[in-house]
């Protein structure tokens, strides 16, 4: 895989979880809440409002550009797998910026999906 293909497949990726962390942190904002006929135009109005979750769904637009130009140089058997960078980076996030708990168990996980993103790279 050339560096241009590995750049575009992890832009993809870093803008990815970028656009979770931001839907995160809007949702966070916007507290808990249920869609109901009742309340769906408050709601969707609070959602349009919310800076992170418009600058989430504006990195998601834009990943998806990147990610059809990275699926025009690799193989999508070879560039699919590498989506899950986006779990240890979300993961890593997420405690660091949202004090999420990161247990063993989750290190282990991200270690196990490490070793095979490098597999995967390598071959």
């Amino acid at each position: 895989m050339s560096l241009v293909s590995f750049s575009l497949i992890l832009s993809g990726v870093l803008l990815n979880a970028v656009a979770q962390l931001l839907l995160k942190a809007g949702t966070n904002q916007l507290g808990q809440f249920a869609f109901t006929w009742e309340n769906l135009w408050p709601i969707a109005l609070k959602i349009c409002t919310q800076w992170p979750i418009l600058a989430g769904l504006f990195c998601y637009a834009v990943s998806v550009v990147v990610w059809i130009l990275a699926l025009s140089r690799v193989p999508v058997s070879q560039a699919y797998p590498l989506l899950s960078i986006g779990y240890v980076v979300n993961a890593l996030a997420a405690w660091a910026l949202l004090g999420e708990t990161l247990t063993g168990s989750r290190i282990s996980g991200i270690a196990v999906i490490l070793v095979g993103v490098y597999l995967i790279v390598r071959s």
